[in-house]
């Protein structure tokens, strides 16, 4: 069994050296020509807060663009493997993964939609007993982002499962569909459902097709 890590105690020592810090640059500062302390004050400072400013709006762009491509790889090399792949346990993994990557969106998946569709869809009518609530689930909330409204009976079939962890991914999977062919029964979910979860889930999708 492991054992839980003790929280990190406070080191004096940073204290110590952050005080010498301060009298350093106090002792350093009051040293300086008046000169010199105007020249810091007026232009110095003034040019390292646009070079700070300047480096973290680029900073911000190039990572963004480095994560676009890190995730447009991955997805590559998952689709590979969702094609290769036979087995279907497997096959559902990398489902689940490729939407995941792809932050829930189908652009760039076109290819594979109506594969998943099929799959996913298949899973949530044949994944029945307690220990497959999980697998429901997450089939109902991933198939909710392929924006195809031909699963929201399913879905709202699903939305009405014995485990309370399938409704939540169902009332999910609709708002991500933004399918407001459902309102009136996530109304009820939000409002009726036993479990805290559900509703709200159910009042996020009620949300979302707001939007």
């Amino acid at each position: 069994m492991t054992t839980r890590q003790e929280p990190s105690q406070f080191n004096p020592v940073w204290l110590v050296l952050l005080l010498i810090l301060v009298i350093s640059s106090v002792w350093i500062w009051k040293r300086l020509s008046v000169e010199t302390q105007d020249y810091i004050v007026d232009q110095a400072v003034p040019m390292t807060a646009i070079g700070l400013v300047i480096a973290v709006l680029l900073v911000i762009p190039i990572r963004a663009v480095l994560r676009r491509r890190a995730r447009s790889r991955e997805r590559t090399r998952l689709l590979m493997l969702f094609g290769r792949e036979t087995t279907q346990e497997k096959k559902l993994d990398l489902a689940f993964a490729l939407l995941e990557n792809n932050e829930y969106h189908i652009n760039g998946l076109e290819s594979v939609v109506p594969a998943l569709k099929e799959l996913l869809a298949s899973t949530l009518q044949r994944a029945l007993g307690d220990k497959q609530h999980r697998i429901r689930g997450m089939a109902a909330s991933h198939l909710g982002a392929l924006q195809d409204l031909s699963v929201v009976p399913l879905l709202l079939k699903a939305l009405e499962d014995d485990h309370a962890y399938v409704r939540a991914c169902a009332a999910l999977g609709l708002g991500r569909l933004r399918a407001n062919d459902a309102r009136e029964r996530l109304k009820m979910a939000m409002e009726h459902d036993w479990d805290q979860t559900v509703r709200s889930r159910a009042r996020e999708a009620l949300e979302r097709m707001r939007t």
